[in-house]
């Protein structure tokens, strides 16, 4: 495990939420629970950010692909006739 900077912040939880990582944390602290699940979510977060840039650029792609199959069948006639 990385070696962390402690700094103290002041975040206000839910009640819920509180009793779940206290529920959850099994042998390590509370703090360190919250650590683990912030950098899990965030990295999740991450993935999704990519997997939406991913299919966006790939949906862009489809119109292009729709044109090139076009001017291909387009450009294939003339070599067909002769």
């Amino acid at each position: 495990m990385r070696t962390a900077i402690k700094a103290t912040k002041t975040f206000s939880l839910d009640k819920e939420l509180l009793a779940e990582v206290k529920r959850t944390k099994g042998e390590l602290s509370e703090s360190e629970r919250v650590n683990r699940l912030l950098r899990f979510a965030l990295e999740l977060e991450k993935r999704a950010a990519l997997e939406r840039e991913v299919a966006g650029f790939f949906s862009a792609n489809r119109e292009d692909r729709a044109e090139r199959q076009a001017f291909d069948s387009a450009s294939r006639t003339p070599w067909e006739r002769e």
